[in-house]
């Protein structure tokens, strides 16, 4: 959950835009914006993938088997 912490927040101080301002954006609560920075675990898949889509990216579950391959 650190690199996704780092990542939303460095994006979103590139992008000039405080914690309000973004989660508004993403059309996500502030608490939202506030629990991925912070790093927090139990997080709503949905809702990070809100975050996310605002710089192209997505989360999706992985399959370990096919990360053997």
């Amino acid at each position: 959950m650190k690199h996704l912490a780092e990542f939303v927040k460095e994006r979103r101080k590139e992008v000039n835009l405080t914690q309000e301002e973004f989660a508004e954006r993403a059309g996500v609560a502030l608490t939202v914006v506030r629990k991925i920075e912070q790093g927090k675990t139990n997080l709503n898949m949905d809702k990070v993938n809100l975050v996310l889509h605002m710089f192209g990216h997505e989360l999706a579950p992985v399959n370990s088997k096919n990360m053997n391959e």
